[in-house]
């Protein structure tokens, strides 16, 4: 790396620094040679500023040694875009210690600027047996710091190679991470991973994610199993101390699932959505989520309340005389069950001994409700629903642990209260992360200009900007009429839009929506489509059916520009002319509209009339069954996932499950997985 070579010409240069680091080291506060060294100097102990001023007062190979050394202290410093010209300004020729600095420095610069393939880029120009173990070290933390969640199998291997470097408590965290990035492997891959026949260390790992994989419903079996396996795998560094994730849920008080209050709008316009909910979370229970014909509920444990009326006992969802007991032998039926549900994509084992009571939220204020449900024996309750309803169950004093089924508003963070919801913001994200990881860098957002659009660009901005990401722009769609109107007067849809800022404007034509502000066109400069490399478009089948070729006419079929669309466009019975006409574009939707168990697909739109809305509604039910029976590990441990028919779920540290969607792509007139 940097060598402690200095030119014999410039030497003179260095006398009166020299002294004075003699008197500094006399008084005990100077801490660095002045000779830079990569060996000596695994970090940059000086700040930038020190090495700046040595970096102008020397030439040649020194000025270049004392230029990676300030590049290194900027990066620290978080001092980015600085870093970045002095990198720009390094000279063509170094020596070759100094080459691999230069690698280093700028995989970390890429890094800070979220440019992952580049920092990937700059590793693999690197030999790794030639590299010390300080630079080893450097080089292992780079490889894991580009991966982004990318590659997982290539990142245990880096968190594997870089544990022998670590001491101390950096060992426990380096275990933890390792953790971390092994629970990101879904449960149904896991078998089919491939390593090197030598590659031990990271067998013991597998074997140990299939052991947590297969006995983390029972605590008594998982911890017997990880047991076995400490025993079996004594050489693996987490058979001495285990990542404190597991030991973590191996000591869980886990949440009682024997008694679930389904709080739902029973009555009123929402009553068919809920109907399609309660389905999917009744026939998850039951087990019948692989039979071929729908499922029929089970009426000794699934209780419904008659209507309640003014002579009636006015406080009550659920009639207390409907509440009716379980059959007293229900064992060989769970099994049976269970084994239907193992075919069924990320959806926990059926449980009829399970007492669902469902409750109707209409008419009934929330925090009289959940006290009743807590009387009459609730161990978790699912929902509500509505955001209003949400919105006051999470500041209602209670002990219930709460799985809601929407976020409200203002989200906050209760140790109690977890939030799962179907919202157009977590496809937006959703969309934001696919876009980025495509090499997309300037999205312009067609939105309706409604409160549904505001929510989606807030959502998107805000996501979009925390990769890395710069200017989004957002441009309003009209009403059918009007994109008809385009057609016939070959007007065309260009790609500009108006900037969505994260910062209010002084501007007095601002608006502002859910934190985010959107300034008004006139006040904004709008960039034309020569800037925009994709654009994500948020309209049902008919609109895009217009919007597309009206981006066409405008830019040409040969624009490189990439097409996205949220689920909001998928529907049943698309034709070939439509499927041809969307050519090249993707769009995002639910695992189980895309696909991942295509009988279950056939029977549950069939069941809702091919209804795509009702689907994606009865598999969010199917899904809450799941995270009702993960519910504590959801809520202790930040970055827990379950694959389930509504995506990839994954818990935030406010509890917040965050969907990673499917995404397809219209290709030659068929739909196909997007690349």
């Amino acid at each position: 790396m940097l060598s402690s070579f200095v030119n014999r010409r410039n030497a003179g240069r260095f006398v009166p620094v020299v002294l004075a680091g003699f008197i500094l080291a006399a008084c005990g506060v100077y801490q660095e040679d002045q000779t830079p060294s990569a060996t000596l100097q695994p970090t940059a102990n000086q700040g930038s500023a020190y090495y700046l001023q040595q970096m102008q007062q020397s030439q040649d190979d020194s000025r270049s040694h004392w230029q990676l050394l300030a590049i290194r202290a900027l990066l620290d410093e978080g001092k980015v875009a600085q870093a970045g010209q002095q990198l720009q300004q390094l000279p063509s020729q170094l020596t070759a210690d100094q080459q691999v600095e230069r690698h280093f420095l700028t995989a970390q610069y890429a890094i800070k600027q979220k440019q992952f393939r580049e920092a990937a880029q700059q590793l693999s120009a690197l030999s790794v047996p030639g590299l010390n173990d300080t630079q080893r070290q450097r080089y292992y933390q780079l490889m894991i710091d580009s991966a982004q969640g990318e590659a997982p199998i290539d990142v245990l291997r880096a968190y594997i190679a870089l544990q022998p470097h670590l001491a101390g408590s950096d060992q426990q965290k380096n275990l933890d991470a390792t953790w971390q990035t092994l629970v990101t492997i879904p449960q149904d891959q896991v078998g089919y991973i491939t390593i090197n026949a030598n590659e031990n260390i990271l067998q013991g790992w597998l074997d140990l994610l299939g052991v947590y994989y297969q006995n983390r419903g029972d605590q008594d079996n998982l911890k017997h199993a990880v047991q076995d396996w400490q025993t079996r795998y004594p050489d693996n560094p987490a058979s001495k101390t285990l990542p404190a994730g597991l030991a973590q849920v191996m000591n869980l008080s886990v949440a009682s699932t024997n008694t679930i209050a389904l709080l739902l709008p029973l009555t009123g316009p929402g009553a068919v959505f809920s109907k399609a909910i309660e389905q999917g979370f009744e026939d998850a229970r039951n087990g019948h989520l692989a039979s071929s014909a729908p499922a029929t509920p089970d009426a000794n444990t699934v209780i419904r309340a008659p209507q309640t009326t003014a002579s009636a006992t006015s406080d009550a969802a659920v009639s207390p005389s409907a509440v009716a007991t379980p059959a007293a032998d229900t064992s060989s039926a769970t099994a049976d069950a269970s084994n239907q549900t193992a075919a069924v994509l990320g959806t926990a084992s059926a449980n009829t001994a399970a007492q669902i009571k469902v409750y109707d939220t209409n008419g009934h204020p929330i925090d009289q409700l959940l006290q009743q449900v807590q009387q009459e024996g609730a161990t978790l309750v699912v929902g509500p629903l509505l955001k209003e309803d949400v919105a006051k169950a999470v500041t209602t004093q209670t002990s219930l642990n709460i799985l809601a089924l929407n976020e409200p508003s203002d989200l906050q963070n209760h140790p109690n209260v977890c939030y799962f919801a179907l919202s157009p913001e977590n496809e937006a994200r959703d969309a934001a992360e696919h876009m980025w990881a495509q090499g997309k860098r300037s999205p312009v957002l067609l939105l309706p200009s409604n409160s549904l659009g505001d929510r989606v660009a807030a959502a998107f901005t805000r996501q979009w900007q925390s990769l890395g990401g710069g200017t989004v722009l957002r441009q309003a769609i009209g009403s059918e009429s009007d994109l008809r109107s385009k057609i016939n007067s070959n007007a065309g849809i260009a790609l500009s839009g108006t900037p969505v800022t994260a910062a209010p404007s002084s501007d007095s034509g601002a608006v502002t929506v859910a934190g985010m502000t959107f300034d008004a066109p006139s006040a904004q400069p709008v960039a034309d489509s020569g800037g925009v490399d994709s654009v994500y478009i948020v309209a049902n089948q008919a609109s895009l059916d217009l919007i597309k070729p009206l981006i066409t006419m405008k830019i040409g079929s040969q624009s490189h520009v990439a097409f996205y669309a949220n689920s909001l466009s998928s529907q049943a019975g698309t034709g070939p002319d439509f499927r041809f006409e969307m050519e090249g574009l993707q769009f995002s939707d639910i695992p189980l509209l895309s696909g991942a168990n295509p009988s279950l697909k056939q029977q549950v739109t069939g069941q809702f009339n091919q209804d795509y809305t009702l689907t994606r509604l009865y598999a969010m039910g199917v899904d809450a069954w799941t995270l009702a029976n993960h519910f504590t590990p959801l809520r202790q441990q930040p970055g827990y996932q379950l694959q389930g028919n509504t995506g990839l779920l994954k818990a935030t540290q406010n509890c917040v499950i965050n969907r990673t969607l499917s995404w397809n792509q219209y290709t030659h007139g068929e739909i196909v997985p997007a690349k």
